[in-house]
């Protein structure tokens, strides 16, 4: 993690958040207390940014000891409004092409995603607030540079990303093995969105519910789960196999 992206201490946090620095995540050690942190916490609350209790030993590791009991990280990429998004590419007459992250955690799986995602012109990347991977120096550097050129959109719940796209004439489609479906049944052609689950827990089921359709990974080998990051560009690869013909390269 780049030392440039992080803001140490409590008070320097609250003034960074107030004007408007775009903060990816915070630090918190845990079982803080004191007037300071609870005013850390209610700002936080109000803009509604991610952050993480963990034990003193990792706000050590992250570079400096004087972090009073708070570490930022400072996002490298200014995120895209959903909204707007979806807008101008419908009024460009565009057929969408969207991910949706579903709780993917790890920041190298996220930026070699991003990578895959640039290289396949994918429109969007849609995140929660919450759970999701951090846009950091490891993500920056396995995106190879691709998370400056896709736009990111962070939202409050995936499911309300699900329904606006639906709304919006796009389809949404979610990677699991729980159908009978496989990727090559889907026709990506047409607007859509990809939703790729967690590392360990996939999507989640409340989502699922709300999907217009399920497909997965044909798999032959003894173990049953591909690396999300895999997972997810064969599904951009399947894509990109439909729409070639329309792409004039």
């Amino acid at each position: 993690m780049e030392k440039a992206q992080q803001i140490f201490g409590i008070r320097a946090i609250i003034e960074a958040i107030q004007s408007g620095t775009e903060i990816d995540k915070v630090f918190v050690q845990k079982d803080s207390q004191g007037d300071l942190m609870r005013e850390l916490f209610k700002v936080l609350k109000q803009h509604n940014i991610n952050y993480s209790q963990v034990p003193v030993e990792k706000l050590n590791r992250l570079g400096n000891r004087n972090h009073q009991g708070a570490v930022a990280t400072i996002s490298p990429i200014t995120f895209a409004n959903l909204d707007n998004l979806i807008v101008s590419l419908l009024e460009a007459e565009k057929k969408p092409l969207f991910i949706i992250l579903d709780g993917v955690s790890d920041a190298r799986n996220f930026g070699a995603i991003i990578r895959t995602a640039e290289c396949t012109g994918v429109n969007g990347i849609i995140i929660a607030k919450q759970g999701s991977a951090p846009v950091n120096g490891d993500t920056v550097k396995t995106s190879a540079g691709a998370v400056f050129n896709v736009p990111i959109c962070k939202v409050d719940h995936v499911k309300d990303a699900v329904f606006h796209l639906q709304a919006s004439g796009i389809k949404t489609v979610a990677a699991t093995e729980k159908t009978n479906h496989t990727l090559y049944d889907i026709n990506f052609k047409e607007p859509i969105a990809i939703i790729m689950g967690s590392e360990d827990k996939g999507v989640n089921p409340s989502v699922l519910k709300i999907v217009d359709e399920k497909a997965k990974l044909p798999m032959f080998g003894t173990i049953s789960s591909l690396n999300v990051s895999v997972a997810c560009g064969a599904f951009l690869y399947e894509a990109v196999r439909q729409r070639i013909s329309e792409l004039n390269i």
